[in-house]
């Protein structure tokens, strides 16, 4: 199992224990935020130096493939960082080096709205990566940090593509021709990321599935499984995975979302609380996608396989 993309509470004192939640026989790879908009490097290196600090036994960090095999290979939970916004560089890509010595092995350049590398989903104008963007991308291509269009808008997703000499992900974005949504991505964007040779990470959030009702757990796993499906028919099975952005901090970010419209709009609000396809369920994924016809292969792919070669891509090019 590798899940690209999942939320603990951004707070220096929070607990990585929930992490166990992704335990299985076979071991799993789990990418944890540590910061987007809101904070900046100080914060956001003080939430990784936490998570740092607890990792070992069974949920170990990781900074190589080798590390992650290891881990996986013993049954446990190998742990790497994420960031959701290039806020916490603070502007200075010599900060992108900082974060990956940390253990962040990808980032996003926009969260939503636009800022000094490029446009976000929420954004009214669609507009491009700026030349702050491309540096960045060539600063992460040449650190061996994975370039994630998530939460980008259209045209500055399809310039990362453009941009970057490494695969490409997105790491937790569903298709928007199955649900019309401004975080959802175009056929268009997952293309041009398959075409680098990366992966789109299907999320269970409801509001992204078209699923939210806190009572839809079944109908949500099930929706997710026909994003999976639906982006395999489109890229093809090499380039899908999955990244559920699972909150583990559910309460407080359904409240931030709700006392912050500003910063999420009415694309985040208008279907009420927010909803997830929590660990246990996505654990079951695979289960799901064989009943649907999917061979051995493909759900190997989907499950791990692809984000790994992404990594063994991307990661050996750093220190």
């Amino acid at each position: 199992m590798w899940e690209q993309h999942c939320c603990l509470p951004l707070t220096p004192s929070a607990t990585i224990d929930e992490l166990r939640r992704y335990r299985r026989p076979a071991g799993s790879y789990v990418s944890v935020n540590i910061g987007y908009s809101p904070q900046d490097k100080a914060a956001s290196t003080a939430i990784a130096e936490n998570f740092r600090a607890q990792a070992g036994g069974d949920i170990e960090l990781v900074t190589r493939l080798d590390d992650v095999d290891a881990v996986r290979g013993a049954g446990g939970i190998a742990l790497a960082f994420d960031l959701e916004d290039s806020a916490p560089l603070n502007g200075d890509l010599a900060n992108v080096a900082h974060f990956h010595r940390l253990g962040t092995r990808s980032l996003l350049p926009t969260y939503n709205y636009a800022n000094a590398a490029g446009c976000g989903c929420l954004d009214a104008d669609d507009t491009e990566l700026t030349g702050y963007g491309r540096d960045l991308v060539r600063e992460m291509n040449r650190v061996g940090m994975t370039v994630d269009g998530s939460h980008c808008s259209t045209r500055t997703g399809l310039d990362l593509a453009a941009v970057t000499e490494r695969p490409m992900i997105y790491s937790h974005s569903n298709l928007r021709r199955l649900w019309n949504h401004p975080r959802n991505i175009t056929d268009d964007q997952a293309r041009a990321c398959a075409d680098t040779g990366g992966v789109i990470g299907i999320n269970g959030v409801g509001i992204f599935l078209g699923v939210n009702g806190p009572d839809d757990h079944a109908r949500r796993l099930s929706a997710m499984a026909d994003h999976i499906e639906e982006a395999v028919d489109l890229v093809g099975p090499a380039h899908v995975g999955i990244g559920s952005d699972y909150s583990f901090d559910a309460a407080d970010f359904v409240a931030e979302v709700t006392n912050n419209a500003g910063s999420f709009s009415d694309a985040y609000t208008a279907w009420g609380p927010l909803q997830w396809v929590p660990p246990e369920d996505v654990l079951t994924l695979d289960r799901v996608l064989r009943n649907r016809g999917f061979d051995e292969t493909s759900i190997e792919a989907v499950y791990g396989g692809n984000f790994a070669r992404v990594a063994a891509a991307v990661w050996a090019t750093g220190g």
